[in-house]
């Protein structure tokens, strides 16, 4: 029987320790209550409700959990849950229809592969990472979202890593080009003077041209969305882990700089920073977001800049110091089926709006992971 005792007041490494358990715990019982079921956000704290999804990209982040309680545990029912909930997607590596293939898989199969060496699981993510490539509109020299063909989003930067792994595992010069432009595109059209992010851009067909920046999820087309500016400074530093761009390192820095001198001094932003009186306070997937973003950049920046490798180290730090309290992790809350409290999916359409999002669990738990000592750039 697993041990859920949390004090609040112990030390940060203690909390975190005591929050994986608390995790293994809310994710072990979610799968027996709700075996094969994929949630995306809750409502009033429960998985299971009749609520719209809006789109398909989360299926990834529950199983994402069970392989890093594998690798942490050693535990052999905790690989088997992952592998089986792994294989639920298998066909969707060739799944041409949405951009999140680095989110289905990059979690999954490609974990399996780092933990076992398995080669079937390998070609899983080669091929997902080559599905991704025909997304790419040349004219714009983008990769396409899934709302509309002319559209780009600030989240595809979280899926490009499996597109340049796919390229170098397979030599593919022409999906390297792909990627790497979409970055470079991504880099010049939605990151701002000041290091914020647009969630969307929007390009003539015909032409390439960009045309102008939108958002689905934030306050205005010219605010920042928080979730998405965890997005780039995230996905803007494993670009730069794969490729040694200094453009894309720059970019990631100016990304998390902007994140961190926005957000107040717990590290947990609103849904849009540029939003006047917000109706809610929080939105905690941001946060879990750019703290395991942070802990990589504060890696990737060590050699060249200690000093401010240090600073992404210490506000990741500050970050889950604030969520491992009971205003947001979910130990103390009775009933509560999720990991992370005061997450928000989609405020304009009130899709799990200040609930658990499984993508904010997934992001947390492996923002623990790094804390507790694993690889902040594996």
């Amino acid at each position: 029987m697993m041990d859920l005792t949390f004090d609040a007041n112990a030390t940060l490494e203690a909390r975190a320790e005591a929050a994986m358990t608390f995790a293994q715990h809310q994710v072990l019982a979610l799968t027996e209550r709700h075996p094969d079921f994929f949630p995306m956000f809750t409502e009033d704290g429960r998985w299971r409700h009749g609520r719209q999804a809006w789109t398909n990209w989360c299926e990834g982040f529950l199983p994402g959990q069970m392989w890093i309680f594998a690798r942490r545990t050693s535990d052999p029912a905790w690989r088997t849950r992952a592998e089986h909930y792994s294989r639920l997607l298998e066909e969707r590596q060739h799944d041409r229809d949405v951009h999140d293939l680095g989110f289905l898989f990059w979690s999954t199969w490609k974990r399996w592969h780092d933990l076992t060496g398995d080669e079937a699981a390998k070609r899983v993510v080669v091929t997902a990472g080559a599905t991704m490539g025909h997304r790419f509109n040349e004219e714009g020299m983008f990769l396409r979202s899934f709302v509309a063909p002319e559209s780009t989003f600030i989240d595809i930067m979280m899926n490009v890593g499996i597109m340049f792994y796919a390229a170098r595992e397979t030599d593919d010069a022409d999906l390297l080009r792909k990627v790497t432009e979409h970055c470079l595109t991504t880099r010049r059209y939605l990151v701002r003077g000041d290091g914020s992010t647009a969630h969307e851009g929007i390009f003539d067909l015909d032409t390439g041209e960009f045309l102008r920046q939108s958002t689905h999820q934030g306050w205005r087309n010219d605010s920042s969305w928080a979730r998405g500016q965890g997005w780039a400074l995230y996905g803007f530093g494993t670009a730069y882990r794969f490729t040694h761009d200094p453009r894309f390192l720059d970019t990631a820095q100016r990304c998390a700089d902007f994140f961190v001198r926005s957000t107040d001094e717990g590290g947990v932003p609103p849904n849009d920073w540029m939003q006047p009186e917000p109706a809610h306070r929080w939105e905690s997937s941001a946060a879990a977001i750019a703290a395991s973003g942070l802990f990589q950049l504060a890696d990737l920046t060590r050699e060249t800049d200690p000093d401010r490798a240090d600073g992404y180290l210490a506000a990741a730090r500050r970050t889950m110091d604030t969520l491992l309290t009971p205003e947001f992790l979910a130990v103390d809350t009775p009933g509560w089926e999720g990991i992370l409290k005061h997450g928000s999916y989609h405020e304009r359409l009130d899709l799990g709006v200040d609930e658990s999002v499984m993508w904010g669990d997934h992001f947390f738990v492996e923002a623990l992971d790094k804390l507790l000592g694993a690889d902040a750039c594996s």
